[in-house]
């Protein structure tokens, strides 16, 4: 028998997203539920490693640059330079980006699917961004366009239905 809707509870007043299994009465399933406890857990350990990553990447940019700076001509960056420093760069916020999926599977109330678009969309970027278009098969590069479209057309699919 269910219970009644309390209309003074604040979690009674939005309905839990079973599919995503977001949420889980101990009650009913306790194994279910300390399992649920050691993932949450792993997601923390997780999280700090991924931290851990994110200072070791800034520092590998920082790095990165100091040598092209110091390189000979001193202080003169090629395009070469440029781009892998862009590709520094574009690695640390993606670091990020994997950092904030990692945080939000600790919230339940959040739907990852955004999140996780946007990631792939930072990631292809890039690619796009540190490509070699002389070397690279136009099949290659067509493949390229098509995911970065059908990403982008899922993002803003996925924003205009939270909207």
């Amino acid at each position: 028998m269910e219970k009644p809707l309390d209309p003074s509870d604040p979690s009674a007043l939005s309905e839990p997203d079973h599919a995503e299994g977001l949420t889980i009465d101990q009650n009913e399933e306790p194994l279910i539920h300390w399992l649920h406890v050691i993932i949450r857990f792993c997601v923390r350990i997780l999280a700090v490693l991924m931290t851990l990553v994110i200072m070791w990447s800034v520092a590998d940019v920082a790095w990165v640059l100091y040598e092209r700076a110091t390189a000979s001509p001193l202080g003169l960056l090629n395009v070469n330079d440029i781009l892998a420093s862009f590709g520094a760069f574009m690695v640390t916020l993606i670091a990020i980006e994997i950092f904030l999926n990692i945080v939000l599977y600790l919230r339940d109330d959040v739907l990852h699917v955004k999140l996780v678009l946007a990631t792939a969309l930072m990631a292809i970027a890039r690619k796009v961004i540190v490509l070699d278009y002389k070397t690279l098969e136009p099949e290659y590069i067509w493949a390229t366009a098509a995911v970065v479209f059908a990403l982008s057309i899922g993002y803003w699919l996925v924003v205009k239905k939270t909207n």
